[in-house]
C-alpha cells in the first residue's frame, strides 16, 4: 500500500544563528508524530527546540516523546513524568539534588550511554525575570574553534563525577553528603565526543572534575576557558518560560542550566526522557 502524502508542512523559525529552532505545527501534527524525523533532524542541527505554549497534558507528553525514540522512564517506580522543582514540598527526594541543575551540565555523565533529549514542559512559571532555562551548543562551539585548539583538546580526557557539582553550591559538605555523592559514581569521558554522525561536541559542565594527564592549574584553566567559550552569547539561548512551553534539547550536544529563582515560589516544570543511543566515544 502507497504511504500517504504528508499534506501540512514542517514549520519553524530559527531563534538564533547557533542555537534553537521554534516549531510551530500544530498539537494534533505533533502528536501523530507527522515531522517526528523533521523534529529529530533539526533537533541535532540546532541543540534545541521551542514549542511555544503547545500546552500538552502529561500524556500527551507522554505520547509526543514516544514519536521520537525510546521513551525513558525516570525513578525506580517507573513514572513517566518527574516533577522538576526546588519545593521541597513537591520533590523532597530530588530538591537537594537538583541544586546542581543551576550550573551548566550534561546529564548522565557517569553513564556509559547518556540520555538522548530530555522534553521540559512548564507548568508554572517562576516570577518574570527569573527562572529561565539556559542552553548552550557544544557542537557549535566546538566547530568554531581553531584548528590549533581543536587539535590540542581532542586528545584530552576528563574526569567527570557527580559529586564534583556539589562544592558548586555548598562549598563546605559534611562528610556524610560527601561520602553520599561519591557513591553514585565517576567516569573518564572525552572532552571531545566524535559523534557517529562525524560531527563533534565539547563535554563539558560541572560534574567536570579535572583533565587526566594535567597539571592541576592548567587543567582548570582549560575546563573553565572552555565552558566559558562555550556557553558566551555566541553560542547560549536564555529561555523565558510561559505556561505551556515544551522544550526538548539535545542532551549530547548541548548543556542546560535553570538559573536562579526562589524555592518556593511554586516553579514546576514536568520532564520526559529519550533513551540514549549512542555511547560516549
Amino acid at each position: 500500500m502507497a504511504t500517504a502524502a504528508k499534506t501540512t508542512q514542517f514549520l519553524y523559525e530559527d531563534v538564533k544563528p547557533n542555537i534553537g529552532s521554534r516549531i510551530l505545527n500544530n498539537k494534533a501534527d505533533l502528536l501523530a508524530g507527522t515531522f517526528a524525523s523533521e523534529i529529530r533532524e533539526r533537533l541535532e542541527q540546532r541543540g534545541i527546540l521551542i514549542f511555544p505554549q503547545i500546552n500538552f497534558t502529561n500524556e500527551e507528553q507522554v505520547a509526543f516523546t514516544e514519536t521520537l525514540g525510546t521513551f525513558a522512564p525516570e525513578g525506580a517506580d517507573g513514572r513517566n513524568v518527574s516533577k522538576i522543582t526546588l519545593d521541597v514540598k513537591e520533590n523532597p527526594s530530588a530538591a537537594e539534588y537538583l541544586k546542581g541543575s543551576l550550573y551548566w551540565h550534561i546529564d548522565g555523565t557517569r553513564n556509559d550511554v547518556p540520555i538522548l533529549a530530555s522534553l521540559l514542559t512548564c507548568k508554572v512559571p517562576s516570577p518574570k525575570g527569573t527562572g529561565n532555562t539556559g542552553f548552550c551548543n557544544t557542537y557549535a562551539a566546538y566547530e568554531a574553534l581553531s584548528d590549533e585548539d581543536k587539535a590540542r583538546y581532542e586528545s584530552l580526557n576528563v574526569l567527570h563525577a557527580p559529586w564534583a557539582s556539589l562544592f558548586y553550591y555548598e562549598p563546605e559538605p559534611s562528610f556524610a553528603k560527601l561520602k553520599m555523592m561519591q557513591s553514585i559514581g565517576e567516569k573518564e569521558l572525552p572532552l571531545v565526543w566524535k559523534h557517529k554522525s562525524g560531527r563533534k561536541s565539547l563535554v563539558l559542565g560541572c560534574t567536570a572534575h579535572h583533565v587526566i594527564g594535567v597539571d592541576h592549574a592548567e587543567s582548570a584553566r582549560i575546563i573553565v576557558g572552555l565552558r566559558e567559550w562555550a556557553t558566551s552569547e555566541e553560542f547560549s539561548y536564555s529561555h523565558e518560560w510561559s505556561v505551556g512551553d515544551l522544550v526538548i534539547w539535545d542532551n549530547t550536544g548541548t548543556m542546560h542550566r535553570a538559573e536562579a529563582y526562589d524555592p518556593d515560589c511554586g516553579r514546576m516544570m514536568l520532564r520526559t526522557k529519550l533513551e540514549g543511543e549512542e555511547p560516549w566515544a
